[in-house]
């Protein structure tokens, strides 16, 4: 500390102890998508084993955790808190998610995004887990709340969804809107 050393005649140095609390929010797309999986792990199982490990690394550092539930609607807010406790009623949240509302109109993340714009006030950590299958329009959202907040997209998929196998005629249905295709599968196009 310049001042004080010329001041006294002798060095002081001035320490600074960070501030490292910290508010996380969980964004989680938990529409009918995520519960595709081409093996015995879905990618419901995947998003909740990496939110538990997430959160309480988070809250044992000091660090308070918030959620936002998203399944056809902003379904669930979660206010932000610091306990093991905490942890734990957010993963039965996850694991209780309300089914649909019959509104059959698939996911929308710019709600979710623009929910959470209007509900996190301080700046703050938030991590968006989603596969990101949504209508249009998400992008625009999700840059707005990047200007205040620390945004990590974490997104979530499954090898089947990349490339289809060949297994001749099948229908296929979309687990959001109930749509129903009966598609070729060897068929490139």
């Amino acid at each position: 500390d310049w001042n004080v050393t010329a001041r006294l005649q002798t060095p002081h140095v001035r320490q600074f102890t960070e501030d490292r609390e910290m508010t996380a929010w969980f964004l989680l797309d938990l529409s009918g998508s995520v519960d595709f999986g081409s093996s015995d792990v879905t990618k419901l199982s995947v998003s909740s084993a990496f939110v538990a490990t997430m959160a309480r690394v988070l809250t044992r550092h000091g660090n308070r955790v918030g959620a936002m539930l998203y399944g056809t609607r902003v379904d669930t807010v979660l206010p932000p808190r610091l306990s093991r406790q905490h942890v734990l009623n957010l993963m039965r949240l996850m694991r209780s998610r309300p089914g649909d509302d019959g509104r059959g109109g698939g996911t929308s993340l710019a709600d979710l995004l623009n929910a959470a714009a209007g509900t996190i006030k301080r700046r703050s950590l938030v991590l968006v887990v989603s596969d990101f299958i949504s209508q249009p329009g998400w992008e625009g959202a999700l840059s707005r709340l990047a200007q205040r907040h620390e945004v990590v997209a974490v997104r979530l998929y499954d090898p089947l969804e990349m490339e289809l196998p060949e297994l001749g005629l099948v229908t296929v249905e979309d687990a959001e809107t109930g749509e129903q295709l009966f598609i070729d599968t060897s068929d490139p196009a």
